[in-house]
């Protein structure tokens, strides 16, 4: 479970056993979780985030895509 960024307590990571889905990202804070697909930035899932914060996640991850792309890649291959 690589970490590729930590920001205000929240952890970005992708799971190791994801080989086949396309690439995405997820986000753990606390009890919360959040999948966004790299993509087009797309929720795939949320629970326990409020939509202000989910707003303020999908900021930071357009803002970090290149690198969790660039993270994604090296770690399953392309």
């Amino acid at each position: 479970m690589p970490v590729i960024l930590r920001w205000r307590g929240h952890r970005f990571l992708f799971y190791s056993m994801e080989i086949g889905e396309p690439p995405h990202i997820h986000v753990l804070k606390d009890s919360k979780q959040l999948k966004v697909w790299l993509s087009d930035l797309s929720v795939a899932r949320s629970t326990g985030f409020a939509r202000h914060e989910v707003n303020d996640i999908l900021t930071v991850v357009a803002e970090n895509r290149q690198t969790f792309l660039e993270a994604w890649h090296d770690y399953f291959g392309h």
